[in-house]
This record gives C-alpha cells, structure tokens and sequence, in this order.
C-alpha cells in the first residue's frame, strides 16, 4: 500500500510562526512549488493601514525620527523604549503584508491570524470562522519559538514557561484545535540545538526534543501522515548577526543559506521522504571550551570490542582472521581525547607504535584499557597527551598494543599548506585500476586484502623509484558497519586507504608486502571527503631487507593538503602470510 501524500491546490497548511522570519520563508517557498492554500498564525498585528507620515519610509533612523515627531505631536514623550516599540509594531506589520503578497503572487491564497498558539481557546474560536472559508485544514507547519538564552543558573521559570510553552504546549494546541486523523503533514520546526545541546539553551533544547519525540509519537500512530521534525541549524537571516557569523565560522558552525534551507523544506515534503522522520539539517553546536584546569590528569578508560559489534573487520582480514586496523586505534585514541575536552579539536599526533595489534582469533582479550596522561595544557591553546591500549589475560599477564608518545589537541587549527611537489601528470605504468587491486578483482599483480570498507584506490596516476601518486575515493559505509569506530573528525577508513599505494609500490618494483608498524608524525588539517576523489602522493624515503618508510601526503587535486602522515613504517612479511 502506498503511503505517499500529494500537495495539491486545495490543500491547506497551518502556519504557526508564518508571517514572519525564516518560518514566512519558507511558507512562500513551498507555496511557489505547490500553489495552496495557508493559515499563517503570529502573535504581531497585521495593521490595514499605516499612518501617513510612515509610508514610503523604509530607513530605519528616518522612520524612528518620525514617530518621535509624531509622539511628541500627541504631547507624549518619546522614550528610547517606546520609540523601539513603536517602530517594531510597523516594520512587523510590514513583514507579514509582504508575505501575504508573496504567497498570492507564488499563486497560493494566504490569511493571517492574530493570535497566541498558547491560547488554545482563543486559536479554536479564530480558527472556525477562518475554517468554513478555506476547507478543512490537511497540513500543520510548527514553526512557532521564543528564545531565553542564559546559563541555566540564570534562568527564571518565567524564561523556562515562554520558550517551553510556545514549542510544546503550542504543538498540543494546534493538534486540539485540528484532529491529527485529518492531517497529510505535519512539520515541526525543530532545532540541532535539541538533538547536539547548547550553551545557555537547556530550556530550548528540552522543548524541541520533545518536538522530535512528539514527531515519531504521530507518525507510529497515524503513519498515512508525512511527519517529520526538522532540527534546524543557523540560519544566514537578521537573527545571525556579523559578529555571531564570524563565532560560528571559528567553531566550524555552518550556516544555512535562506535559499538553500526553504528549498530543503521543500524537498522534505516530497513523498519520497515520505518514511522519514526526523532529520538534522545543519552543523553539530560545538560548545567553546571551558577554561582549563591546569591540573594534569590520568584517564583509565576500558571499552569491550566484539565481531559482531564491527562488521567493517569481516574487511580487514589478515591469514583468516579479522584484525584491528592501526587506524581504528589511532581515531579509538582520538575520538577519547576529543571527547574529554569539547571544543578542542585534534590536530596531531607523534610516535605511534603497533605493539602487539588486536587480532580476533578466538582468544583475544574482551576488554581493553585505553591510558591517557596528559602531559601538558595551554589554556586556550593546546593539550597533550600520551595514550596506551593494553589488555590482561585471565592469568594476569599485560599485553600492550598500540602507544602514541603526544596526541595534540588544538583550540584552533592552523590553515593547511599546499604541497609543493604535486605532480598529477599520467604516466599509464599501473594500468590496474579500482577494484582490481583488491583480492575481489581481477587483478593478481597487487592483491590488496582490504574488503569494502577500505577501498578503492582507483588509479595509478605516476610511479618511479621514489614516489607513487594515487587518486582515492572512499565510498561511505554505513553506521552499523562502522560500529564503535564510527567516523567523526578523523576517518580512520579513508587513512587506512591512504597508505595502499605503499603496497602498490612495493608490489612493483619488490614484489613484497607489508604491514603497519609505527608512524612517527601525522597532522590533519582538513577532514577527508567521503564519496569525492581524493589524492595520495606517497613519498618512499626507506628501503631494506625487513622494513620501508614512507611520507604520506593526502590532498585535492589542486594539491591543498587534507592531512600528512610521515614516516611511515612498514614491516616486511612473506607474501602467503597474508593467506589463510
């Protein structure tokens, strides 16, 4: 059966918060791509008619001089208060006249109501009369806030009750007021803020999370409905000023483009989407950081790792047997550190060492402990850490399998430099491309043991005596694959597929292979791309009987470096130990 609903020309959509801001936007968006028919609710008078002395002014400090000319005409005096009251009453009945105009001339019909979505009594005798002239109400649009923002040490009930009440109870009230059986949509205008948390908006993000949860509530109980919550990011709108634009930049927060995000709406009401929801629509809030406590801290965190929890490992399989790759131990150890200092982001790490690795052979241990020192704090600036992972065996003995001597976090990343010695030129040696390096393919010149999750490198571009140069793609997997090693900042599939064109390398030219044994210096300063080419330019400075070292330098075709990775080493190994 098809559950897919259909926006047609005498369907009618209730807008609470529609006159106005960025909810009005998107009313006239979605009325430019389906014509209808729209409720629009604020709490603003609509006024008919401006006085004279207003009209045709649209100058803010012009405007202001002639209502206090105007105040002082009527014997009043014109406070800085009242004069910014005055003025707002004018500018907001001119904001939703032209939203009114905008959806006519998109081709749809629009009336505005004046009233309070917390009233309910009041909505349900406004909402009759305009009822029996536009048919019965088919869809609900939540777009409706207010905002208190302080440290929740500072908030007053009254603060908590208006952010709360204009969400919550004035969902509860429109869906008194129009019985959700009779709904094809309802959209709740909710807020990353309720699904990351945010400083100073406890109150706010109770309020639309409640909103999310309300939202899969509806559609568990009505699922004809196209239901979805969307958990808005910033908008590039009046209430994002210059200097809060130029905050989010430094804390790596996206802002949404009014075109860009009305169009999203949009395309959330397709029938496609039907299924969906609850989406995130814009970049995670992350918090500036606490001043530090220059106490240097110890960590002991243990973690359980199992088969069944990872399905990626079934891709890393090494003489039959799934095996942890350095990677996954590397961004274990970062994610950790990350974590224990929001705000912080990491940028390097020196001297990581495969010890003993983890190999799920049947007697592995688990539970592991990572160990964190930290070794040293600038406030604001950076943190240093040293990591080990270790396990003990039921008779008591420590096995140690990966260290890193300084894992550095940072408050601000440097900008990333350009390599200097990019060289895309094709000089068709390799012929092999994609999946044919891989045991999968075709080819048996480069049988590269990575399964899905770490693949491909797609060509070949250049290769000689001291450098190999690739270009990548790393197809995104899904979470359940990625399981306790999900990717966040660092990717540790896509690094891990980074250091293939080595084994390519050594193929050519000495028919060996090898395995990850240590690195001595990694930096990022951009996140990889998923699902986009990407380049490797691998620079071999080391070779021996029983070892190979290597630069790894990861960019964009225009050579912007993503992240480098130096001296690499690599432990020789016969080939068939790679075999079953």
């Amino acid at each position: 059966m098809t559950l897919a609903t259909q926006i047609h020309s005498s369907s009618v959509f209730l807008v609470s918060g529609g006159a106005k801001g960025i909810t009005a936007k998107c009313a006239i968006k979605l009325a430019q791509h389906h014509p209808c028919k729209f409720i629009l609710l604020g709490r603003s008078e609509a006024q008919d008619s401006e006085p004279s002395w207003a009209k045709d002014c649209a100058d803010e400090p012009t405007l202001k001089k002639r209502i206090m000319e105007h105040l002082i005409s009527l014997g009043e005096k014109p406070t800085p208060m009242i004069l910014q009251k005055f003025y707002n009453k004018i500018i907001s009945s001119r904001e939703i006249k032209q939203t009114l105009e905008a959806i006519q001339q998109a081709g749809g019909e629009a009336e505005y109501l004046s009233v309070d979505v917390t009233d309910v009594h009041i909505l349900q005798q406004k909402l009759a009369t305009v009822i029996e002239r536009t048919g019965a109400i088919t869809g609900i649009i939540h777009g409706a806030g207010n905002l208190a923002d302080k440290l929740i040490e500072k908030k007053t009930e009254q603060d908590f009750e208006k952010v709360y009440t204009a969400k919550v109870k004035g969902l509860e009230n429109l869906l008194t007021c129009v019985k959700p059986s009779q709904l094809e949509y309802l959209v709740l205008f909710s807020s990353v803020t309720g699904f990351y948390g945010n400083v100073g908006q406890s109150d706010y993000a109770i309020a639309n999370e409640i909103l999310n949860k309300s939202a899969h509530l509806v559609k568990q109980r009505y699922p004809k409905c196209h239901v979805v919550a969307i958990n808005w990011g910033g908008w590039d709108s009046g209430m994002v000023t210059a200097e809060l634009k130029k905050e989010f930049a430094r804390r790596g927060i996206d802002i949404i483009p009014v075109e860009t995000g009305t169009q999203m709406l949009v395309n959330e009401l397709h029938p496609a989407n039907h299924g969906t929801t609850q989406v995130v629509i814009g970049s995670p809030l992350v918090p500036p950081p606490a001043p530090l406590d220059p106490e240097l801290r110890n960590y002991h965190i243990r973690r359980r790792l199992s088969l069944e929890a990872n399905p990626f490992l079934q891709d890393h399989m090494i003489a039959g047997k799934p095996v942890l790759p350095a990677t996954c131990a590397v961004s274990w150890i970062i994610n950790a550190c990350e974590q224990l200092y929001p705000g912080y982001r990491f940028f390097s790490y020196t001297d990581f060492k495969v010890l003993k690795g983890i190999t799920f052979n049947g007697t592995q241990a688990t539970e592991y402990i990572l160990d964190l020192q930290e070794i040293a704090k600038t406030d604001s600036q950076e943190i240093l850490f040293q990591a080990k992972i270790w396990s003990q065996t039921p008779e008591g003995k420590i096995n140690y399998h990966f260290s890193i001597t300084q894992v550095q976090l940072v408050r601000e990343l440097p900008n990333g430099p350009t390599y200097e010695r990019l060289n895309l030129e094709e000089d068709k040696i390799i012929t092999t491309t994609g999946k044919d390096f891989y045991e999968t393919g075709k080819s048996t010149l480069f049988p590269l043991f990575h399964g899905a999750s770490f693949q491909e490198l797609k060509k070949v571009i250049n290769i000689s005596q001291a450098k190999i140069t690739t270009e990548c793609i790393w197809h995104e997997i899904t979470d359940k694959q990625q399981g306790q090693f999900p990717v966040a900042w660092v990717n540790p599939y896509s690094i891990d597929l980074s250091t293939h064109p080595l084994w390519i390398w050594m193929q050519h030219f000495h028919q060996e292979i090898c395995l990850p044994a240590g690195i001595q210096k990694y930096e990022q300063f951009i996140q990889t791309p998923c699902n986009t080419p990407f380049y490797v330019s691998c620079e071999v400075k080391a070779k021996t009987a029983t070892s190979v070292t290597a630069d790894f330098i990861v960019h964009d075709r225009q050579g912007q470096v993503y992240s480098r990775l130096g001296g690499g080493r690599g432990t020789i190994i016969p080939t068939q130990s790679l075999k079953t």
